[in-house]
């Protein structure tokens, strides 16, 4: 069994709900951190799914501040990591591991 650590996103928001990450097929992969940050001048909210299931949903992300998140999910292959949110000033970093 093969473990990678990685970094599954690293992209600005889009204002609409976009794939940040697809599970490669006959691999699960393991969220391990997250962390947003507004470049703003002004707050944001923002929204992350797995598979279409909120994990974050709505968060207030004060001006020109990061937000940080460990955590542990699962995500089976070919489900979907998504997000979005209210400027794109917003970034998403999602780091974790892939084991095949």
């Amino acid at each position: 069994m093969a473990t990678t650590t990685k970094i599954l996103a690293r992209t600005a928001a889009a204002t609409s709900n976009t794939t940040l990450y697809t599970a490669p097929s006959s691999t699960t992969t393991i969220i391990t951190n997250i962390v947003v940050t507004n470049t703003a001048a002004s707050s944001a909210t923002f929204t992350i799914k797995i598979n279409s299931i909120d994990i974050l949903s709505s968060v207030s992300i004060a001006a020109n501040t990061s937000a940080f998140f460990d955590v542990k999910q699962v995500v089976p292959a070919t489900q979907v990591v998504a997000g979005s949110a209210s400027a794109t000033t917003v970034n998403f970093h999602i780091s974790g591991v892939e084991v095949a």
